[in-house]
């Protein structure tokens, strides 16, 4: 939760105070590609260190050996994480602010930082109601983060089946990790020009429906995978191994889309807002949006566990609440696209940029 939750909403509140809506269309997919060649690396990291138990001497923990090795490396990571931030801050941001305030190279004063505000969960809510732009915001959110949990779940409940030992499990997560930070870098180059050629609405619209085309196959196999039983043990497969590399690649697809498009979305739809209703905004769908997606979804499955009796008899509900959710999604990205439109028309009017909000004002129109 930490790495994929915290470190990464702290990275990207600080990538929107340095960037502009123009400079993120270009370079926000270019960070998620950065961030997936590591992904890459640790992934085969990982697969090498859980391996390391068939070179130890006997009696010596294996997984020990293992976890210790897994975590000084995320040790280290973080320190370079906290270097390089504060150089950032010390070095390139004072620098281009100056004391006097001077312009930087690009013409344009370094953002001063503010102090985030504390929104509790209730001011948080009343937020989201008075703005449609954030409630249609928090709504991604939400529909992402319960979306995923249906599936995942599903799929780690097959994975542990199919590799009950920690050092197997382990070594397969590394594989899985490396194959998504592949898959991602492919799909971040796809990312510029989907942003380049069809702009902000596509984009939103590509992730719910790699979901849901994706989550639709992994969901049937898990329902007839036994039907092919004959077939796949000719092939020497099981359903349950078909249904956990059909779920990988679920989950690596998935991922990659999320990565290379619907973060970058997201971080973009707060840039052409105003500074007080981008940092309230932002503290509402944090406090609201991404917790109660995660928990949503686990509360959806551990519902239908207690009233079925168990997951796999949860699996043709899941696939049904699974489609609902990704819809609503849908829907929530083709509003937001056409208030993202107009909000950046409003700012590009009020920049003195005429040209490029009236070319702002014609792609609405043919959307």
């Amino acid at each position: 939760m930490w790495g994929s939750v915290v470190v990464s909403l702290l990275f990207w509140g600080f990538a929107n105070e340095v960037t502009t809506v123009s400079e993120a269309k270009k370079y926000y997919p270019l960070f998620g590609m950065f961030a997936n060649v590591a992904l890459v690396f640790s992934g085969q990291f990982v697969r090498y260190v859980s391996k390391l138990h068939t070179s130890l001497p006997a009696g010596v923990d294996g997984w020990g050996v293992a976890l210790k090795l897994l975590m000084s490396a995320v040790v280290a990571s973080g320190g370079v994480i906290m270097a390089a931030f504060r150089y950032l801050n010390v070095a390139v941001l004072k620098e281009a602010d100056g004391s006097d305030g001077a312009p930087s190279p690009s013409g344009k004063l370094a953002p001063k930082k503010k102090k985030k505000p504390s929104m509790s969960i209730g001011e948080s809510a009343r937020h989201l109601a008075s703005s449609a732009y954030i409630r249609s915001l928090a709504t991604l959110v939400i529909c992402y983060g319960m979306a995923i949990n249906l599936v995942e779940v599903t799929w780690k409940s097959k994975l542990k089946q199919a590799f009950p030992d920690p050092s197997a499990y382990s070594a397969f997560m590394g594989s899985f990790s490396s194959a998504t930070g592949v898959a991602t870098l492919a799909m971040m180059l796809f990312g510029r020009f989907v942003f380049r050629k069809w702009g902000w609405g596509t984009a939103a619209m590509i992730t719910p429906a790699v979901l849901l085309g994706t989550g639709v196959a992994f969901f049937a196999l898990c329902l007839t995978g036994n039907t092919f039983a004959p077939l796949l043990s000719t092939v020497g497969l099981t359903p349950l191994m078909l249904a956990v590399f059909v779920g990988a690649a679920q989950n690596i697809v998935s991922k990659a889309a999320k990565y290379s498009l619907f973060d970058p979305c997201k971080e973009m739809a707060y840039i052409p807002l105003d500074a007080e209703e981008k940092t309230k905004g932002k503290a509402a769908v944090d406090v609201i949006g991404g917790p109660l997606g995660k928990s949503g979804g686990s509360l959806v499955q551990q519902l239908l566990i207690f009233g079925f009796g168990s997951l796999a008899a949860s699996t043709p509900y899941l696939a049904v609440i699974l489609g609902g959710i990704i819809f609503a999604w849908m829907g929530a990205a083709r509003s937001l696209s056409g208030q993202f439109d107009a909000a950046m028309q409003q700012q590009q009017a009020a920049e003195g940029s005429p040209e490029a909000a009236a070319d702002t004002s014609a792609k609405a129109k043919a959307r």
